[in-house]
């Protein structure tokens, strides 16, 4: 009798020893969060820009996608009622999640980047907290693990001229290069020292495989063959709607923003609104150009965007830039954004990225334009540098020319000002761009001249 009491003891205590010797599992990344494709883009409708190819790809080939907002986009307008501010803010979220979740797609988050009223990218980096923005989209990319980035396309163009469209696609830039550095961010990637961690994430570095840009830009010819284009009028086998249509029933749920435009649609039969929206200038046209920026893995700039990526993780590979070349001398340029993304797009690899042969940008009629100069004496001597602008009939050059001592070794920031005529009568604004030139003297040579086409508009974002 004692020898059967015992045998249920021994059982046991062979049991927990042999489950001693057993491998511990170890967690793997959380495989609901891993996507195909992170969009990255700045306000809650943004996303409208990509949806028919988004809609294409998780309908055709069952791509899983994430997007992140840089803001809430508590700075727009409200046509659905009288909230604004951060109360705005709450509403196009919800808007956003709604839209996004429309196609699909329920993984969506948000950076805390501030709304920017400016053309200028440096100004949105500033006022977002360029660091700490950078910090988030780096923990995101490391989270979804991203196959290829969709993002804004970095530059300053007329018609790509809000500043915070601008950050953002810097700032995914930065991400596709710093997710898969193990210096970047450390304590995203080291692994919990409590039971209970509060401050180390215990995620991975991850290399994206391909980045490319969407662009608002009105020279449409600028891209074209320059990254792939898909057709937003092919047939999803499943919903039995062009994806140009599927993409219009998410954009419904951003009301705040177009509520009358969605009213619109409510009136209309399917006819009417294949009639309007399926053309070139009131729809997404024949087709959705994306921009190619880098590919790790091979592929064609046209080739398909998942071209040359198959599963799994590939090897960290740092940026292969470093700072651009400063000519000897002295010498003028056209500063601000410009010259940021002349060194940003060196610094990336992206110099082969599209760019307006003249510098350009749209302002507002009848106001002022700023025209940033970097004027660098790269001599051994201080130098006096004359300043002179050249602008068209009817525009004046208010403050800004003239002569400055720079010292040896030294860069000045300065700025032309420009006074710009207002609309004509009738209220229209001139369909060509005007051409203003600024050059600068030295020693009584031409140190350098610069160039800028500039479009007026009715209405405008400030510089």
């Amino acid at each position: 009798m004692k020898r059967i009491l015992f045998l249920p003891l021994f059982f046991a205590f062979a049991a927990i020893a042999g489950a001693q010797e057993a491998p511990q599992k170890v967690a793997a990344a959380d495989d609901r969060y891993k996507a195909d494709i992170l969009v990255v883009v700045t306000h809650p409708d943004d996303e409208a820009g990509t949806t028919p190819y988004l809609a294409r790809a998780i309908d055709l080939e069952h791509r899983r996608v994430a997007v992140v907002f840089g803001t809430r986009g508590g700075s727009g307008s409200n046509q659905a009622g009288r909230e604004q501010a951060a109360a705005l803010a709450d509403e196009r979220e919800i808007e956003a999640r709604r839209a996004c979740a429309a196609l699909g797609i329920t993984n969506v988050w948000f950076l805390s980047g501030k709304d920017t009223a400016s053309q200028n990218v440096l100004q949105s980096l500033a006022n977002w907290g360029h660091g700490a923005a950078l910090e988030q989209l780096v923990r995101l990319v490391r989270l979804t693990r991203p196959e290829v980035i969709l993002t804004h396309f970095p530059g300053v163009l007329i018609g790509e001229n809000h500043g915070d469209h601008q950050a953002t696609g810097v700032l995914a830039t930065e991400a596709f290069d710093l997710a898969g550095d193990p210096a970047a961010f450390p304590a995203q990637l080291a692994g919990p020292t409590k039971r209970l961690e509060p401050w180390l994430e215990n995620l991975r570095p991850w290399q994206a495989k391909k980045i490319y840009y969407a662009s608002d830009a009105s020279d449409e010819s600028l891209f074209k063959g320059k990254g792939p284009a898909y057709s937003v009028k092919d047939l999803s086998p499943a919903r039995k709607l062009a994806y140009w249509r599927i993409a219009l029933e998410s954009f419904r749920a951003h009301e705040t923003q177009a509520k009358g435009f969605i009213d619109s649609l409510a009136k209309m039969s399917e006819a009417d609104i294949e009639k309007r929206y399926a053309s070139s200038e009131d729809g997404w046209g024949e087709s959705l150009q994306f921009v190619f920026g880098k590919a790790l893995v091979g592929g064609s700039v046209t080739g398909d965007i998942f071209e040359g990526i198959t599963p799994g993780p590939i090897a960290f590979v740092p940026r292969a830039g470093g700072p651009a070349k400063s000519p000897a001398g002295v010498s003028v340029e056209l500063g601000g954004p410009w010259s940021f993304y002349r060194e940003f797009l060196h610094a990336h690899g992206l110099e082969h990225l599209p760019q307006a042969e003249t510098p350009e940008i749209a302002v507002q009629a009848g106001g002022a334009l700023q025209v940033p100069l970097w004027v660098r004496n790269a001599t051994g001597a201080a130098q006096e540098v004359t300043l002179t602008g050249t602008v068209p009939q009817g525009w004046s050059v208010t403050s800004g020319a003239g002569r400055y001592s720079v010292p040896a070794g030294d860069a000045a920031a300065l700025r032309i000002e420009i006074s710009v005529p207002g609309l004509s009568p009738s209220g229209q604004a001139p369909k060509e761009a005007s051409e203003i030139t600024v050059r600068a003297e030295a020693n009584g040579q031409t140190a350098g001249t610069v160039r800028l086409r500039v479009a007026l508009r009715k209405r405008a974002l400030p510089q």
